[in-house]
């Protein structure tokens, strides 16, 4: 199913409500609204967008307050420092609107992008679901603040992975690149950030890839790789896993908006991702799934939509991208062993 513009004006409508929300609650958990909200209008579900939100509400917090104006002499200081999301977040609302939201995101990719772990991945999802959007020619207010709100989170939730080894690979897709990644010790303790530093080694899938085109195509491969694993590997945690593929897909995503030099090292950010993902939460072993059925695209996301899940939503929209009947399996996977919203 392709994406189709909302004509409706329920997404603005959405927006402009969420926007006055913080984009984390708890001090630790995203705000999936922004992202579950732009897949429904994206899939022809403007019309259970406030319904949907209205079931989400409970999960949302206030927006948080200023501690200080960011400017082009003190943003290094601020960059990862989550209680600067407010500053952030009216950072590039005032570049944004200044200059076109292109230039923005092209002189910003590759600052944030060594830091796109932070957030549990969270935050470049949430641009990924802006450029979309803004791709699709809806430059609206609303839709311009979202990019802020997602370049915001992103800046604060900054964090760069360290001391991590690229290790050789004999194969040479991403699907077994993913299979050859090692489980990190204790996998079964600690939070996304604890957990991201136990990752030592990851295979050094792509590593050499520069061609722009190259990139885009391994791109491509890693989502739907990662899309088709999930309908096998989803158990090992069936909400944490879906980001090995969602997280390279919001890349994916923006790389129409960037400059072509900017492809070959978003590849090797998704790819670290990715694998860093699949290597934090994966199952001790694979388990057969046959889907209960055949569905046509629509009939999954519709099935998703009634499920409710923030993340069977997304992963689902993801699992449309790709597009074959293995990738609809693994969203059909998602919906059944995820925990319905409430």
């Amino acid at each position: 199913m392709d994406a189709t513009a909302d004509t409706s004006g329920t997404l603005d409508e959405a927006l402009q409500r969420l926007h006055a929300s913080g984009p984390e609650r708890l001090g630790r958990l995203t705000n999936h609204a922004p992202m579950a909200v732009e897949a429904l209008a994206a899939h022809g579900r403007s019309g259970a967008v406030h319904r949907w939100l209205e079931l989400y509400a409970p999960k949302l917090e206030e927006y948080p307050s200023s501690v200080e104006t960011i400017t082009g002499d003190t943003w290094r200081e601020a960059l990862g420092d989550p209680r600067r999301a407010a500053d952030w977040i009216a950072y590039f609302g005032r570049e944004i609107g200044e200059r076109p939201w292109r230039d923005v995101l092209a002189a910003w990719w590759p600052l944030l992008l060594p830091g796109m772990y932070g957030g549990s991945t969270h935050p470049v999802i949430r641009v990924g679901h802006a450029v979309r959007t803004l791709l699709r020619g809806d430059e609206t207010e609303p839709r311009l603040a979202e990019l802020a709100h997602g370049l915001g989170y992103w800046a604060a939730r900054h964090h760069p992975v360290t001391g991590v080894e690229l290790l050789p690979l004999s194969a040479g897709t991403a699907a077994a690149a993913l299979d050859a990644v090692e489980p990190i010790p204790d996998r079964a303790e600690g939070s996304f950030p604890a957990r991201l530093g136990r990752v030592v080694g990851l295979p050094a899938w792509a590593a050499g890839v520069s061609d722009p085109d190259e990139a885009h195509r391994g791109l491509t491969e890693l989502v739907r790789a990662a899309t088709h694993r999930y309908a096998t590997h989803g158990h090992g945690e069936e909400t944490m896993l879906v980001h090995a593929s969602t997280a390279p897909n919001a890349v994916l995503r923006a790389l129409p908006a960037l400059p072509r030099t900017l492809w070959a090292p978003s590849l090797h950010a998704a790819w670290t991702a990715s694998a860093a993902v699949t290597s934090m939460y994966a199952p001790d072993a694979p388990v057969a799934y046959t889907a209960p059925g055949t569905f046509a695209p629509e009939e999954v996301f519709e099935r998703a939509l009634a499920h409710g899940d923030e993340h069977v939503i997304k992963f689902t929209d993801t699992a449309l991208d790709v597009g074959d009947e293995r990738a609809l399996t693994a969203a059909l996977r998602a919906i059944e062993i995820s925990e319905p919203l409430a």
